[in-house]
C-alpha cells in the first residue's frame, strides 16, 4: 500500500473497496459529479445531467464483478476519493472517478490516476488504460490529455431514457473513448 504525507493531503493510503463501503461510496461518487453540493469542485455534471450518478447496486456490481476492483482512497481514514479498474483483456477500464468536490484541484487525482496506471500494470500486465467521458466535458478531457491520455474519436450513445445514469439536461451527449499507452 502506497502512503503519502504533506500538509494539504494528509496521509493517502489505497485499498481495495468491499460490499461494507458502498454506503460511503455512493455519496462520495455522487458528490463529485451531481447535485449543488459538486459544484464545489470542477468536475461537476450538474449542468449536463441531474438524478443520480451511481446507487448502491451499481457500486456493488462493480466491487464483486470478476476481473474488477473499486479502489479506494482514504486520507488519514477517511474516504476521499474512489476509482472503478477494471481487466479488459490487454487493457485496463478506469471509470468511476471520483473526488470529494473541496479536494479537487490540489493534485490530488493525479496522484490516484498514477496508483491507478501502477495498479492495473502490475496486477494484469496490461498495455493501455481506457477511459470514457461525455464529449461534451472539454476541461475534464483536458485534464486527462495532460496525464498522457489521448482522444479516439470513437464514440458510444449516451443512454438516454435510463435514468440509473441521470436525466440529461441536453440532446448533445456521448461517451469519448480515451486510451493511454501504459508501456
Amino acid at each position: 500500500m502506497e502512503t503519502a504525507t504533506s500538509q494539504e493531503t494528509g496521509r493517502i493510503s489505497y485499498r481495495e473497496a468491499v460490499l461494507e463501503d458502498v454506503p460511503v461510496l455512493v455519496p462520495l461518487v455522487e458528490s463529485a459529479y451531481r447535485g449543488d453540493a459538486s459544484r464545489a469542485g470542477w468536475t461537476t455534471e450538474a449542468d449536463i445531467l441531474q438524478g443520480q450518478r451511481t446507487d448502491p447496486e451499481g457500486v456493488a456490481a462493480v466491487i464483486t464483478a470478476p476481473g474488477s476492483r473499486l479502489l479506494l482512497v482514504e486520507r488519514d481514514g477517511e474516504a476521499v476519493a474512489c476509482c472503478q479498474l477494471e481487466h479488459r483483456g490487454e487493457a485496463a477500464y478506469f471509470g468511476m472517478f471520483a473526488v470529494r468536490p473541496e479536494l479537487q484541484g490540489a493534485g490530488l487525482g493525479k496522484r490516484i490516476i498514477a496508483e491507478a496506471e501502477r495498479r492495473v500494470r502490475e496486477l494484469w500486465d496490461v498495455r493501455e488504460m481506457h477511459m470514457t467521458v461525455i464529449s461534451v466535458r472539454e476541461e475534464l478531457i483536458a485534464w486527462y490529455e495532460r496525464r498522457g491520455y489521448r482522444r479516439t474519436g470513437r464514440t458510444t450513445p449516451f443512454p438516454y431514457g435510463d435514468e440509473r445514469f441521470g436525466v440529461p439536461q441536453r440532446d448533445d451527449l456521448e461517451f469519448e473513448l480515451l486510451v493511454k499507452p501504459l508501456v
